[in-house]
């Protein structure tokens, strides 16, 4: 792991030094988009419930790697948002901060006393962020939404999985795009408010994020009546995933261009299959791709996977590894680039976070702190904030 400096000059200031976050909820939608702020250079103050951000606990234990992946780059402040000092406490924080992110059920702050109207006539410059399961209106607005609710709405999880065999699969998607949504309204209305000098109320919800994540989907649908399934992305861009003599798997996408179509048959000698009645053409390929696919896996299982990347190399056919987690961490390249930061908790041990994927001008700055366990900064934050000790809202300082 590169515990160095990141790769490249980093700038004098991140986009967004100066600007402070206060992140409310847990899991993934309200934590991803202050992460996404975090890494930019903005102070995200996670202000956390007495038992915490459940995510703490996903797996055991109050420092889950589920926890630890969104959570990087951000201070811990344990408050008690049902008790009148607690919220007291947090309506003085509102007053000097610029951003507020929650994603409760809708209608949950507002029972708190601590809705948008109230923060933004304390503080008009304030950037309020609401992120929910569903939109507006939906007849399950106020129920429950993870990131399977959020697919399953959207249309998303349907052309996810294999029909004959409907197992949930992969990392979390509505959720994150959820997040990152967020992140971008929030960067949209700090924008806005450098000209107009009020801030704005930012909502999101996980269903039509989800949505828009996909929208060659909807277009093929209303442009012309296809509905895409599970394999017709994979079908229209060419993309295999093949299993090789090895065990081992490899990944092509040979997209549209003639090209690489002709250029991978030639490569793995089976030129033949240029002048198939039944491959001869994109279209052709296309009707027939299950076909294709069945008789590329029969040739790709016979030889092992280096023997197929010397190949499709040679021939500059898009292809690649199919890499499980740890060949990546594990990845020279990524390494000497910075990707990866090893951090010392000085509770929690070494934590390997992952850099920010944006540079600017070349470089990016480094991961400054790794997650926070739980109330870590409450005192040194309320100090900074002129407020003084969280103890008269009945918590304890840290742990």
């Amino acid at each position: 792991m590169n515990s160095g400096e990141a790769n490249g000059a980093s700038p004098a200031r991140e986009p967004l030094d100066g600007i402070t976050v206060l992140e409310l909820g847990g899991f993934i939608t309200g934590p991803y988009a202050g992460l996404l702020l975090a890494d930019l250079g903005a102070t995200v103050i996670k202000i956390e419930r007495p038992e915490g951000d459940p995510f703490r606990a996903f797996r055991g234990g109050q420092y889950s790697p589920n926890f630890v992946g969104f959570n990087r780059n951000k201070r811990s402040v344990k408050l008690d948002l049902g008790s009148a000092t607690g919220r007291d406490t947090f309506l003085r924080l509102v007053e000097q901060a610029d951003v507020v992110i929650e994603n409760f059920r809708p209608g949950v702050m507002d029972k708190l006393g601590l809705g948008c109207e109230k923060l933004r006539a304390l503080n008009p410059r304030l950037v309020y962020c609401a992120i929910a399961g569903f939109p507006p209106g939906s007849e399950n607005a106020d129920g429950p939404a993870f990131d399977a609710i959020g697919q399953a709405q959207s249309g998303m999880l349907d052309v996810f999985l294999d029909p004959a065999n409907p197992d949930v699969r992969g990392p979390t998607i509505a959720d994150q795009v959820a997040g990152m949504y967020a992140s971008y309204g929030i960067l949209g209305a700090l924008a806005g408010r450098t000209t107009s000098g009020v801030g704005r109320r930012v909502d999101v919800n996980m269903v039509e994020a989800a949505m828009s994540f996909m929208p060659d989907f909807f277009a093929s649908y209303s442009r012309e009546g296809t509905l895409m399934g599970s394999t017709t992305r994979a079908a229209y861009s060419h993309t295999f995933a093949f299993r090789c003599a090895d065990g081992e798997m490899v990944g092509i996408q040979l997209s549209s261009p003639e090209k690489f179509w002709l250029a991978m048959v030639n490569a793995i000698g089976v030129p033949a299959l240029a002048a198939d009645p039944r491959f001869c053409t994109r279209v052709l390929r296309i009707q027939n791709f299950q076909e294709l696919t069945a008789q590329l896996r029969l040739l790709f299982a016979a030889q092992p996977r280096a023997h197929w990347l010397d190949v499709l190399t040679r021939a500059d056919v898009p292809h690649s590894a199919i890499r499980r987690v740890d060949e990546v961490l594990q990845d020279p390249v990524l390494q000497r680039g910075g990707t990866f930061r090893t951090l010392s908790h000085p509770e929690m041990g070494d934590v390997t976070c992952i850099e920010r994927p944006v540079l600017f001008d070349g470089g990016r700055a480094p991961t400054r702190c790794p997650p926070p366990v739980l109330g870590e900064h409450t005192d040194e934050v309320l100090r900074e904030f002129g407020i003084g000790s969280a103890e008269p809202a009945g918590m304890p300082r840290h742990g």
